[in-house]
């Protein structure tokens, strides 16, 4: 499977990814960005360092002027391509994918990476054809500045109680230091780096791997606690009561709260439960529906000025900032319930959720993923439903709604459905069942 995906470089290391290709991968990006200045960072991967280093040697044979900014989380690198006034920058990181992956995250100016450049990038890792450039390398620890940047921003009104699970990830050194700088109590969770991820997976947005965050919450009497992923750029929280709050829910905190006073568009991914849309239009915002993966949520989100855009997966992003920061996400849960005189738990339960599917992954070889959205589509005939093809094919009747797309990073297609009552939501999961593989069926219908 090609490393080359549709938002970043990403494999298993070192069978898809090693050093040579990310040597190779700093060489094309110093080519086709002649004489860049680029910031170059790291999550805690064990295969990192090495990696990282590759990339550097890469840049800097090309041209490059490359500035190391240490070990830190994804959001950390975007805050120091602005503080340092560089061209574009890098970290090596497989995000939320467990321990045997790696990666690379790449920017240049304010536009994300889609699949136009990732294309270019291959294309000029294959040819080899390099200019070789004296660069050069300079060494900033950014962490400290991007610690004093969040703790500047936001002040305890009261000082909550939180519990910090950064999975032994990119956040385990700041988010801790950051809460307790803006006055609140922390309990650390998981906050030993740790490429190894030997307490929980590094993706959040899997509710299941949150026990031991959701315990500790309890036993501690926080007032909600917060997960990271690997790399820090999403987060999910629990209330009080050691629930998971739904991201989808988190989303409709954050619509009330930063549109109350200037009601702007918002950007979300399109398998998003409909309360987001519902919660925009109640504050007179524009709903922005877009297809899912982050690339394409945060161009959208630049383009229409938003205040606020989020994916289902836990990334939420900021018109503040302009990008996505899972510990300015969790600053802003902090702040909006300083603020409030409700738990998180009665704030979460005043939001009404329809009956709504996890995501529902099926495996699919790529040369059958078409006939399987044909296959849905079809069921539009003689249906009242509009039929969407923003990303894949979403069926939106009176009463709910049904949604395949592709998977870009594994040959699997994953479904998810939401409607107004249960027995429908089961006649939905029935109906798109019906039109599939038994492969299918059998994902489908044990939900």
């Amino acid at each position: 499977m090609s490393i080359y995906k549709d938002c970043d470089i990403r494999g298993i290391y070192p069978t898809e990814l090693d050093e040579a290709s990310a040597h190779a991968v700093g060489r094309a990006l110093a080519t086709l960005h002649p004489g860049a200045a680029v910031a170059v960072g790291g999550d805690v991967r064990l295969s990192t360092p090495t990696l990282k280093a590759a990339l550097i040697q890469g840049l800097a044979e090309s041209g490059a002027r490359v500035t190391d900014i240490g070990t830190v989380p994804t959001p950390a690198l975007y805050f120091a391509i602005r503080r340092l006034g560089l061209d574009g920058g890098m970290t090596v990181t497989a995000s939320h994918n467990p321990a045997q992956y790696n990666g690379i995250k790449f920017i240049f100016g304010e536009a994300p990476v889609n699949r136009a450049i990732m294309d270019e990038v291959q294309a000029a890792v294959a040819s080899g054809q390099f200019p070789d450039a004296q660069g050069t390398l300079a060494r900033v620890d950014i962490l400290p500045a991007y610690i004093e940047a969040r703790a500047a921003r936001f002040q305890a009104a009261r000082p909550l109680k939180i519990v910090v699970d950064a999975g032994n990830g990119a956040m385990s050194v700041a988010a801790p230091q950051v809460f307790r700088r803006c006055g609140f109590r922390v309990t650390q969770l998981f906050c030993e780096p740790d490429g190894t991820f030997p307490n929980r997976g590094p993706d959040p947005s899997d509710y299941r791997s949150l026990g031991a965050l959701r315990a500790q919450v309890r036993e501690a009497e926080a007032d909600f606690g917060v997960a990271f992923d690997g790399d820090g750029d999403r987060a999910v929280f629990v209330d009080e009561r050691g629930e998971v709050v739904i991201n989808e829910k988190s989303m409709v905190l954050f619509v009330r709260h930063l549109l109350k006073d200037c009601p702007t568009p918002v950007v979300y991914d399109q398998k998003s439960s409909s309360i987001i849309r519902r919660a925009v239009l109640e504050m007179g915002g524009a709903p922005v529906p877009e297809r899912s993966g982050h690339t394409y949520v945060k161009r959208r989100f630049l383009d229409v000025g938003a205040a606020l855009a989020g994916e289902v997966s836990g990334h939420f992003f900021f018109g503040e900032l302009g990008y996505d920061d899972g510990l300015y996400a969790a600053l802003v849960m902090a702040d909006l319930l300083a603020h409030s005189d409700q738990t998180l738990s009665r704030l979460a339960a005043d939001i009404p959720c329809p009956p709504i599917t996890p995501d529902l992954r099926m495996s699919c070889p790529y040369g059958e993923q078409q006939d399987w959205l044909d296959r849905i589509e079809a069921l539009a005939e003689g249906r009242d439903c509009e039929v969407s093809r923003l990303d894949g094919v979403r069926l939106d009747f009176a009463d709910g709604w049904i949604m395949l797309r592709k998977s870009v990073t594994a040959e699997q297609m994953t479904l998810r459905a939401e409607a107004e009552t249960e027995p429908r939501l089961r006649q939905l999961l029935e109906l798109a069942a019906a039109a599939l593989p038994e492969s299918a069926q059998r994902v489908i219908l044990n939900t």
